[in-house]
């Protein structure tokens, strides 16, 4: 006993230096958020009952396991006397941990316990299948305008870690000029970071600095997930004059009201950068809010998943249509998004067509299979024959010549389950028809 004492002694103490070592988001997080949906209109009501209705449309067996708190939680003011965050008393009565309390309770799985060693973490709790997190701002205000952490974020950190908090969204409002180059976000955020790191609790930390000064080139190295452009907007392509950059690499005024077709531009790129404890955020998901059409939603929710960003559901999860519930349980699609070699896909090519562009992305997945994609953003149907040396470059010339067995991951098999079936083929897969704003996506595995 005095042996295994010494080891968990020394586990706890190294997991305080270890930086982003705290063993979470192996795979992209997954879960919801109040903002897209509610705003700033939150409760512990609506909250928990959005909690429940998780667990009753079986979403946490997907892997969809954080309730996010966005904006709006906050007091008025911090304790007067400990400088400690307070929570709305209007909106939750009872306090955060109570909601945080209630929110793990759903999920836990009576009378385990388990004793998990990774990463330099140690956690010795039950087992639930449900976690809570929060929101707050690196800077003065939020978003919202109420307090943010910029100064406060060992006291902060402390009081998200005593409520029993498992995820942050940090925000970038309000950051006192704090920012213009990769330094100066650095150390505003990564002070965020060291602060949730010494409590000892495993926090995941999703920073939300809308791409600004490149998160993707420092942001590995103190968070989990890290946003690369301004917020999304609940529309295909929309162009809008306050998402003005045209490409993630040295936008200088990320904005906000991105449209979907924009954001899967800006992380083209970008997938290089990902790897397991830390992801490229394409920001939350608006599937069921109904901006778009169910097709739109179909290319939302897949390309999220093959570039491995978070899914973060931001819709009324209380009450969804059969078309949004189809699309975000979509288990073939998840199972990419969740995939254990954490390999983002990449855009092979990209050809004008008019009124948009047609684009063909493929990446590997563990067990040598692989996924390729083809996107329509443009308001006419295309026809486009899909060449196998394409899909393949990155694994060479046998594999673009041997034979695959391909399944529509759209299309449900005999049994029910998604990925059709559609027989073997070599070399190309021709005359593949795709509509307006339409995406497809195959499977391919080696046949024999």
């Amino acid at each position: 006993m005095l042996l295994l004492s010494a080891l968990l002694t020394f586990i706890l103490h190294a997991s305080k230096v270890r930086g982003l070592d705290n063993g979470l988001a192996i795979t992209p997080q997954m879960g919801w958020n109040t903002y897209n949906h509610f705003g700033c209109d939150i409760s512990e009501t609506s909250i928990l009952n959005t909690a429940k209705a998780m667990v009753a449309n079986n979403l946490t067996k997907l892997g969809y396991e954080y309730v996010l708190i966005d904006d709006c939680w906050q007091a008025p003011a911090r304790d007067p006397n400990t400088g400690a965050p307070v929570a709305n008393s209007d909106k939750f009565p009872r306090g955060i941990k109570a909601l945080a309390d209630d929110v793990h309770a759903l999920g836990m799985k009576v009378g385990q316990l388990h004793v998990t060693i990774s990463f330099g973490w140690l956690t010795s709790r039950g087992d639930p299948s449900q976690k809570f997190g929060i929101y707050s701002n690196a800077g003065k205000l939020t978003c919202g305008s109420r307090f943010g952490s910029l100064g406060h974020e060992e006291i902060d950190a402390k009081t998200y870690a005593e409520w029993g908090v498992d995820y942050l969204k940090y925000d970038n409002c309000y950051n006192e000029g704090q920012a213009g180059t990769p330094k100066l976000s650095f150390d505003r955020f990564a002070a965020m970071s060291y602060a949730l790191n010494a409590t000892g609790r495993p926090i995941l930390y999703s920073v939300c600095n809308w791409g600004e000064d490149g998160p993707w080139n420092f942001a590995p190295t103190i968070a989990n997930s890290w946003r690369i452009s301004g917020d999304i907007m609940d529309n295909f392509g929309r162009f809008d004059e306050r998402c003005p950059c045209t490409s993630a690499l040295d936008c200088k005024l990320p904005g906000f009201n991105c449209a979907m077709a924009r954001i899967i531009d800006f992380a083209a790129p970008l997938g290089q950068k990902a790897r397991q404890g830390a992801w490229n955020d394409l920001d939350m998901l608006e599937i069921g809010n109904g901006g778009m059409t169910y097709d739109e939603y179909v290319s939302h929710f897949t390309f999220w998943s093959i570039l491995k960003s978070p899914l973060i559901l931001g819709n009324d999860i209380t009450n969804m249509s059969p078309e949004t519930l189809e699309i975000i349980t979509n288990k073939a699609i998840i199972d990419i998004n969740q995939d254990p070699a954490a390999s983002p896909a990449t855009r092979r090519w990209k050809r004008s067509v008019p009124g948009g562009d047609l684009s063909l992305w493929s990446g590997s997945l563990v067990n040598y299979r692989f996924i390729f994609a083809l996107l329509n953003t443009s308001p006419k149907s295309q026809t486009v024959d899909i060449d196998f040396t394409d899909v393949f470059v990155d694994q060479g010339t046998v594999y673009q010549h041997q034979p695959y067995a391909l399944s529509d991951l759209w299309q449900k098999d005999a049994s029910g389950n998604w990925g059709k079936p559609l027989g073997t083929f070599q070399g190309s897969l021709s005359k593949v028809v795709i509509g307006s704003h339409q995406t497809k996506i195959w499977m391919a595995v080696p046949a024999p």
